[in-house]
């Protein structure tokens, strides 16, 4: 890995959080896979198309303006590491919900070709090879 993969991972946070979906969708691989290891949405999902649907539902069930706000983001040098906490209002109660996540992302040819997300940050840092 690189500080480029870092950017890419960062640029694919950026253009979530404006809204700009295809752009964000444009940073992964064809093969892409997502692996969700906790909550009702668990599982592996495979190729850009399927994850691209996961998310969209995922997105869908909030309002406009969801946003991720990095904490940390560490180049792991075969991975990106990263713990963002996220929130925003659900679009059937108008709740405000906020969240802490880690994913590990790992790149090819500058392309994110499988993104695990973890709710349990201690469970995704052991891992990512990350002490305590």
């Amino acid at each position: 890995m690189s500080q480029r993969s870092v950017e890419i991972v960062r640029e694919h946070f950026a253009a979530t959080n404006e809204g700009d979906f295809q752009r964000a969708m444009a940073h992964y691989a064809e093969d892409v896979e997502l692996v969700v290891h906790e909550g009702l949405e668990a599982g592996t999902f495979a190729g850009r198309d399927e994850v691209g649907r996961w998310f969209g539902e995922w997105f869908r069930s909030f309002q406009r303006g969801y946003r991720f706000e990095l904490e940390a983001i560490t180049d792991l040098g075969n991975a990106v590491f990263v713990v963002a906490i996220h929130g925003g209002r659900g679009k059937a109660s108008g709740a405000e919900v906020w969240g802490s996540a880690a994913y590990i992302y790992r790149l090819r040819n500058e392309m994110i070709t499988r993104v695990e997300m973890y709710s349990d940050t201690a469970k995704a840092r052991k891992d990512a090879g990350l002490s305590e």
